[in-house]
C-alpha cells in the first residue's frame, strides 16, 4: 500500500513538472525585432527601403496585401511572467521611399 502511494506521488511530481518549485531557473523569451530609440533616430523621410532595412533590419512582418507597410514587432516574456510588447510600423510611398512611422517610438526632436 505504501509502495503504491509512493509510486503515485513520484509520478504526480514528475508529470506536473518543475515549474512550481522555487529556485527553478526560467529564461527570458525574446521574439521579433529589437528596435531601439537610436535606430529610430536614424530614420529620415525619403529614405529608400534598402536604407531603412540597413538601419532597422528585416521587418518581422511584410504585409502581402499592402506592400507599402513594414511592421517591426518585439515581445519579451520575463522570468517573472511579465510581458512586454513594442511595435513600430513604417509606411512607404509609391516610389518606395519612407513616408511615415507610427508605434511605440518617436524620433527625438533634437535629431530632426
Amino acid at each position: 500500500m505504501i509502495k503504491n502511494f509512493t509510486c503515485v506521488a513520484v509520478l504526480t511530481l514528475v508529470l506536473t513538472g518543475c515549474s512550481g518549485f522555487p529556485g527553478v531557473y526560467k529564461i527570458d523569451i525574446p521574439q521579433g525585432n529589437v528596435v531601439t530609440q537610436e535606430m529610430v533616430n536614424k530614420l529620415r523621410p525619403g529614405m529608400t527601403r534598402r536604407q531603412v532595412r540597413f538601419v532597422m533590419g528585416t521587418p518581422l512582418v511584410e504585409d502581402s496585401f499592402n506592400a507599402s507597410r513594414w511592421d517591426y514587432i518585439y515581445t519579451l516574456k520575463d522570468t517573472d511572467d511579465s510581458f512586454t510588447r513594442q511595435r513600430m510600423t513604417l509606411t512607404f510611398d509609391a516610389d518606395g521611399r519612407l513616408e511615415g512611422l507610427s508605434g511605440d517610438f518617436r524620433p527625438d526632436a533634437a535629431v530632426r
